[in-house]
């Protein structure tokens, strides 16, 4: 049976979501770990180095203007990542969701010599609920990743969002209080959240940014 967007939702909805074994690879396989990982709304702490970049603007920072362009360069294999999960129906299927409003990107912008807009960093996601289901991300420039994600976690707090679902952990998301719980925790979590509904912003105004940056917790260099 063909896997349809709608099926995809229900899949998330019970706590289950697909991945390929290799981005050449034609079957998915349907991913429930004992482990989630998740990243507390109410507990995200951002490095003041980083905090400090986002506040200088070196990147633009939209959503949902690139969705495609987003999912195709987390496909791409980088230096440290040889392989990818994303084969050709992952990215037709939520592409289709992001057409439906169930999916989400985060882009990240540089302007190059020529004076062209370049993206640059950025990731993507499912919306269900209030929780925001993070799938992947990439970055071309430092930090543009770890930009979009802040960027991710200020519109889901200012958009009433309860959680933020990261799949697995690593140690990128640990540095922001990414952790892991156990398969019986998280589900609770998800049975909660998906009983109320929330509406990405899209846009957070520029004279806000340092308010809503000072809601989180700040710690390093």
């Amino acid at each position: 049976m063909q896997l349809t967007a709608d099926m995809l939702l229900r899949a998330y909805a019970l706590g289950i979501f697909p991945m390929a074994e290799n981005r050449t690879a034609q079957e998915l396989h349907w991913i429930d770990p004992e482990m989630r990982g998740i990243l507390p709304l109410d507990g995200v702490h951002v490095p003041r180095k980083l905090r400090r970049r986002i506040l200088k603007q070196e990147f633009r920072v939209t959503c949902n203007q690139a969705f495609s362009q987003v999912i195709e360069a987390c496909a791409e294999p980088a230096a440290d990542r040889p392989e990818t999960w994303i084969n050709d129906t992952i990215k037709q299927l939520y592409t289709e969701l992001n057409r439906m409003g169930m999916a989400h990107s985060v882009e990240c912008w540089q302007t190059d010599e020529n004076g062209q807009k370049v993206l640059v960093g950025g990731l993507y996601g499912v919306s269900l609920g209030t929780v925001f289901f993070g799938e992947s991300m990439f970055s071309r420039r430092n930090d543009a990743s770890k930009v979009a994600l802040v960027h991710l976690v200020l519109r889901m707090r200012k958009s009433g969002y309860s959680l933020l679902d990261t799949q697995f952990t690593t140690p990128h998301l640990r540095q922001f209080g990414g952790i892991e719980i156990p398969r019986e925790h998280y589900k609770a979590l998800l049975s909660r959240a998906l009983k109320d509904t929330a509406e990405l912003c899209e846009e957070i105004p520029l004279e806000d940014l340092p308010a809503l940056l000072d809601e989180l917790k700040h710690e390093g260099s």
